[in-house]
């Protein structure tokens, strides 16, 4: 991280995603505890149809600046609310599932 610049918070993050994907479910978490090395996942509809990189392309995009600057790495899992439903029924969930 760069000299003299504040880190960035996993509540931050998470603001910084909804801004941009209202509709999204978001968890983020610091797995360093460093204030630099952050996991997400994002639960967002307007993943729909759209590949893995296209929508790691929306969340970075939310987060551009601090990308720059404030975030070392980032790990991201995006998921559309069906896949995270299927994930849930894979796992022998069924629908109590949530994020």
């Amino acid at each position: 991280m760069a000299t003299g610049v504040e880190p960035i918070t996993a509540e931050e993050i998470r603001a910084r995603i909804l801004e941009a994907l209202p509709d999204a479910q978001v968890e983020v978490r610091d797995f360093t505890g460093g204030g630099d090395h952050y996991e997400a996942v994002v639960v967002s509809a307007s993943f729909a149809g759209k590949s893995r990189v296209a929508r790691h392309r929306l969340v970075y995009g939310a987060l551009q600046d601090a990308m720059a600057q404030r975030i070392h790495a980032l790990a991201l899992k995006t998921l559309t609310p069906e896949e995270v439903r299927a994930e849930a029924e894979t796992a022998g969930l069924g629908k109590t599932h949530t994020l």
